[in-house]
């Protein structure tokens, strides 16, 4: 069977419909004789598009509707999206997704499947945490552009900046429904150690007193995370880990939060300008968060199930 390896826009736009009208890739590879893993690429693409789209314009609505208000008159979302460089928000987020490979696949959907019959009651016993990077200059500066294939490096295609964007804090949290760790916020690298002695010692622990035995603890597959001195003081205090796929941010309710605590920093009138003034921001507005926004976050994860099922363990919208 001839395979095509260059599509022209009227063909992706074929293959694109084809597959959010529910035709596996696969169907869609025999029907129009172009490679499986052509289509899982240009799928993968889109998906990454049309997310970064969506944030971008919903973070450009919010910031219109905050200006407006501050100053009386109406500010377009196109004056937002000039000034969004300078505004920016602070975490710094990932722009493309990583790839997942079979296996990831497999263990995402068998996660999900088991999952995503759990009541309430169930989900109600799971912190979900994670740490993020907050820094004080924006990582929002990003044109997101369809380019021509092997046009990545032109001038035109790029923009030179720092990668790092400059100095920032750690930052980890849990939540949990109806309620949430302090937040910890460190200028170093999470160790093990730190994550032994500061983050199960001092907060998760707590949460293991106060709920019991039915507690479950969920964080990622992190290097730190999986030290063996984390896991002997998780079996000391009988502290529950929840299995947890690899790769799978889109799963975690918690990075929602996240993108929260962006927006109330990027919306503070003076912004910080400070690493003190950032910690402080930090550690106020993830206080000011409602907790009915994080618990319904929560139990949105049958849904977050369900929609990773759907995509064949692709990642999802979320």
């Amino acid at each position: 069977m001839a395979q095509r390896k260059h599509l022209d826009d009227f063909l992706r736009g074929r293959i694109i419909g084809r597959l959010e009208c529910g035709r596996t890739q696969l169907e869609v590879s025999e029907e129009l004789g172009i490679a499986q893993s052509v289509i899982s690429r240009l799928w993968q693409r889109f998906q990454d598009y049309v997310t970064a789209k969506r944030n971008r314009r919903s973070t450009a609505s919010d910031l219109s509707r905050q200006l407006s208000s501050a100053t009386g008159t109406t500010v377009s979302r196109q004056t937002v999206y000039r000034r969004l460089g300078h505004i920016g928000l602070y975490a710094r987020r990932p722009v493309i997704c990583v790839p997942l490979t079979a296996t990831h696949c497999r263990l995402r959907l068998a996660w999900s499947r088991e999952h995503s019959l759990w009541t309430p009651q169930q989900w109600s016993c799971v912190m979900f945490s994670d740490e993020s990077r907050f820094s004080l200059q924006s990582d929002s500066r990003r044109t997101f552009i369809w380019r021509a294939p092997g046009t990545r490096y032109h001038q035109k295609n790029t923009i030179e900046r720092h990668r790092y964007g400059g100095a920032g804090w750690l930052v980890w949290g849990g939540i949990i429904l109806g309620s949430r760790t302090d937040l910890h916020v460190q200028s170093v690298t999470m160790t093990g150690h730190i994550y032994r002695d500061v983050i199960l010692e001092q907060h998760v622990r707590l949460f293991r007193g106060a709920m019991g035995a039915e507690f479950l603890f969920m964080d990622d597959n992190a290097r730190p995370h999986r030290a063996n001195i984390v896991d002997e003081c998780l079996q000391s205090e009988d502290i529950t880990r929840m299995d947890w796929p690899a790769y799978s941010p889109d799963l975690n309710p918690i990075e929602h939060v996240w993108d929260m605590l962006d927006r109330r920093i990027a919306a503070r009138q003076p912004p910080p300008t400070c690493l003190q003034e950032l910690r402080r921001a930090l550690l106020d507005e993830w206080c000011n968060i409602p907790q009915d926004q994080i618990d319904n976050l929560i139990l949105s994860m049958p849904r977050r199930c369900k929609a990773c099922i759907a995509s064949s363990a692709r990642h999802t919208p979320y």
